[in-house]
């Protein structure tokens, strides 16, 4: 092969890479060691892992994981690769806060990056929207109490209410507490599943 289109060719992925970089404001774990905000605790909001449909089947009981919709095999194991991910940036010994959903929690123990407590705050309100404003306003209250770095596994509905990011599964939203009690995103990070 010509070693001139060679280089032609990577030239160009880079660009686009980076044209990609600037256009969604993500990238892919494997570039994301800068993404942690230095000298300022993080709050990164992790969508749960790979739970296949949409919302919660009629017969939801958030007590009983058999009646919602969990994790599947690519979902338990990309749990895995976020908290490989999590620790090769650093975040290891942390409080892990999770919602109470099956499909989260399941995410937060199988990361295994500190210890894991429910947070009803961070429950779903898919189904529900009326009551997101007065959640989201309880979690922004809740939100300055956390000391460090925290991690909180929760869903699409309440990363985007709060953060205005639509994450993908198993997608890390890294944010810092402004000193006016307000959030700002540092950085998204894609994770892949397997």
């Amino acid at each position: 092969m010509n070693v001139a289109l060679l280089k032609a060719a990577r030239l160009m992925f880079l660009a686009a890479a980076v044209v990609l970089y600037v256009l969604t404001g993500r990238v892919f774990a494997a570039d994301a060691p800068a993404l942690l905000p230095k000298n300022q605790d993080a709050i990164i909001f992790i969508r749960h892992a790979l739970a296949p449909g949409t919302g919660d089947p009629a017969n939801f009981d958030v007590n009983q994981c058999s009646t919602q919709r969990n994790l599947s095999e690519q979902g338990r194991l990309q749990a895995v690769d976020i908290g490989a991910r999590l620790r090769d940036l650093g975040v290891e010994g942390v409080p892990v806060y999770t919602s109470q959903w099956c499909r989260c929690a399941e995410t937060a123990q199988l990361m295994a990056v500190g210890p894991v407590q429910d947070q009803p705050l961070l429950n779903s309100f898919f189904g529900s929207p009326a009551d997101g404003p007065a959640q989201l306003k309880k979690l922004k209250q809740w939100l300055p109490s956390i000391e460090g770095t925290v991690v909180l596994v929760t869903h699409q509905v309440v990363i985007t209410g709060i953060t205005g990011v639509y994450p993908s599964s198993g997608e890390m939203v890294v944010t810092v507490l402004n000193n006016d009690g307000e959030l700002s995103v540092v950085s998204t990070i894609e994770t892949e599943y397997r």
